[in-house]
């Protein structure tokens, strides 16, 4: 290490407390597939598939990068998002339709690698026609308002066929 930086950093943690210097040298991350930690999706998504946050905090202001594993015959109503969303397929075939009625005959089949850009207030619906991984990047707080509430999944009611 070079004595301009060693000196920075030991200012730093003079001034600061060595939790300022571990929070600053801890910037960069790297998640192996292996090592990615699967839970519940938000309760704002059907159940059945799995949720990642692996950067920022979607329930937050800021940028987040969000992982879903979804199981085939998984689907997502019609519905919009209040700020951009971007969207990588990581694996699988991820099937995304445009507009407030869920048409099986107007969606665009994406493949692993296919990516998808939205700007806020698109209406669009998914289908997956086999286990699939998608990622999305957006800025927080992150939400999903669907066209037909008896879609959300939050409110508990019959949704719509």
């Amino acid at each position: 290490m070079n004595r301009t930086l060693f000196a920075l950093i030991a200012g730093v943690a003079i001034a600061f407390g060595s939790a300022a210097v571990a929070e600053m040298i801890d910037t960069h991350k790297v998640f192996m597939p292996q090592d990615i930690k699967w839970g519940a999706v938000p309760p704002s998504l059907p159940t059945g598939a799995e949720a990642a946050v692996l950067y920022g905090d979607p329930a937050k202001e800021g940028m987040f990068a969000l992982r879903i594993r979804m199981p085939k015959g998984y689907k997502i109503a019609p519905h919009t998002h209040p700020q951009p969303e971007v969207i990588t397929v990581i694996s699988g075939k991820f099937s995304l339709g445009m507009g407030p009625a869920a048409d099986r005959a107007s969606i665009e089949s994406l493949p692993a690698g296919s990516f998808s850009s939205m700007p806020p207030g698109v209406a669009h619906y998914v289908f997956v026609d086999e286990d699939s991984v998608v990622q999305i990047n957006a800025t927080g707080p992150w939400g999903i308002d669907y066209i037909d509430p008896r879609n959300d999944p939050r409110l508990n009611v019959a949704p719509s066929k």
